[in-house]
Parts: C-alpha cells; sequence; structure tokens
C-alpha cells in the first residue's frame, strides 16, 4: 500500500519555488535537497513563474465583469424607481409614503403599468 499524501505548506512552496527560479542548482539537487520528486520542483516553479505578475497588480482597479453587474444594478435600480413613482401617481392613496409592504392597504390598484403587468420576482 502507498503512503500518504504529503502536504506541503505555503512557505515550504515559495521557498523551493524561489530557490528554483533563481537558477543557482538544477532541479535534480533541489528535490533531493528539500525531498521532494523533480516534477514537483518544476510544477511550483512554473506556479510561481505564472504568477508573479500579480504581486505587484493594483487591487483598486476595477475588474471589466464587476464594471458591467454594477451598471446592471444601477439599470435596475433606476427601473424599479420609475416602478414606485408610477404606482403613487396612479394610485394615490394605495400606499403610506413608507413604502413598506406592511403598510399597504387591502384594496388594490385595478390599473396597470405601461407595458402591461408589473415582473414578478
Amino acid at each position: 500500500m502507498a503512503g500518504k499524501w504529503r502536504v506541503f505548506g505555503t512557505v515550504f512552496k515559495s521557498t523551493v519555488a524561489l530557490a528554483a527560479a533563481k537558477g543557482d542548482w538544477t532541479t535534480a539537487s533541489l528535490a533531493s535537497q528539500f525531498g521532494i520528486h523533480t516534477s514537483q520542483v518544476t510544477a511550483w516553479k512554473k506556479q510561481l513563474m505564472g504568477q508573479v505578475s500579480e504581486l505587484f497588480a493594483d487591487g483598486r482597479q476595477r475588474r471589466a465583469d464587476q464594471a458591467a453587474d454594477e451598471q446592471e444594478l444601477y439599470e435596475q435600480i433606476g427601473r424599479l424607481k420609475m416602478e414606485v413613482e408610477w404606482l403613487k401617481k396612479s394610485c394615490p392613496g394605495q400606499l403610506r409614503s413608507s413604502g413598506d409592504a406592511s403598510s399597504q392597504t387591502t384594496s388594490t390598484c385595478t390599473s396597470m403599468p405601461p407595458g402591461g403587468s408589473l415582473p414578478v420576482q
């Protein structure tokens, strides 16, 4: 039966990857020095080199997908505000000024908003 999987911490991985990136020693000598397989040294070095640019990335910049999501939410807020204003104008006295669902009266407004009906969510 094979032995248990060894789990290496991030400090150990980074130490091995940095030593491999320096290039002072061969992959085989680093593997024997740290007691791991040569393919593991190569994989950690490749991972380090692939992600090194992210260390200096400006985290304050928004990604494009975040900006698109934010724009979609603002559009939805705008539509909902327009619906609330339309309901206030078309059904005066039906909703109190607070606008919460508990303050609604039992009678309903019979007129429909432009577009047929309110969307159900």
